[in-house]
């Protein structure tokens, strides 16, 4: 019994740091709070949300028209917090009429991605 209990609070510690990083991978953001966006390629948008933070849209399908569209929606579905692909739709103006875009994962992106992203010619 001596050594169950030791090996149960280091299991529970692990299991514990692995939620706190999955919690910080799942950043959440409202939709409302989106302050501006820039298509990285295709498939591919950084969106701003506040002063600092920027999170990375991946896209189930190539949006041919994102890269040179001067705005976008943001779609939030099941409410206004969007914390993983599932969760949101982008949506782009564009010559034949408004194409809907499903959202497959969303990264928070560090200060330095940030920064070196916004940089990046498209």
């Amino acid at each position: 019994m001596r050594f169950l209990l030791p090996a149960l609070l280091a299991a529970l510690a692990m299991s514990s740091t692995a939620h706190a990083a999955d919690a910080a991978k799942r950043s959440c953001f409202r939709n409302a709070d989106v302050d501006g966006f820039q298509a990285i390629d295709s498939d591919t948008v950084n969106v701003t949300v506040g002063v600092h933070d920027v999170y990375q849209l991946k896209l189930f399908s190539p949006s041919p028209d994102i890269d040179w569209t001067q705005r976008i929606g943001l779609e939030s579905r099941g409410g206004s917090w969007i914390c993983s692909g599932l969760d949101a739709v982008v949506i782009v103006p564009g010559p034949m009429g408004v194409q809907r875009y499903q959202v497959s994962d969303i990264r928070k992106l560090s200060p330095e991605e940030a920064k070196a992203s916004s940089k990046k010619p498209r």
